[in-house]
């Protein structure tokens, strides 16, 4: 059996449509990643552009049934089937919209692996 394979880290995909002033939107493929032998309560979202967001899965879970909002993330439900995650910085904000099923799914998937043990 190889490292990767026992490790309990969760990867998936999901499609972002990234939300803007402009007519069209823009959909970006984003990494749902969460390793709980590097921190067992955040969740990582990583871009194609190379920007990783870490925050607490706790947010998320908040995030998928009501409005919630943690230092520079918002998350809410939009609709019955979309999650909008809003994250700002110091150059502005980048607002991204979810199907709630693939983050309800990648959250499931987080809560069936343990950290590991240490020996």
């Amino acid at each position: 059996m190889t490292a990767a394979a026992q490790s309990p880290a969760v990867e998936e995909h999901a499609k972002g449509l990234i939300i803007t002033d402009a007519p069209l939107s823009r959909a970006v493929p984003v990494s749902l990643r969460y390793d709980p032998g590097t921190d067992p309560a955040a969740v990582r979202f990583a871009f194609p552009s190379g920007t990783e967001w870490s925050f607490p899965r706790e947010l998320l879970e908040s995030g998928l049934r009501a409005p919630a909002h943690r230092e520079s993330i918002d998350i809410w439900p939009c609709g019955r089937v979309q999650t909008v995650v809003e994250f700002h910085t110091e150059d502005g904000v980048a607002v991204v919209q979810f199907d709630t099923s693939a983050l309800t799914r990648f959250l499931k998937h987080t809560y069936a692996v343990r950290a590991p043990i240490e020996a």
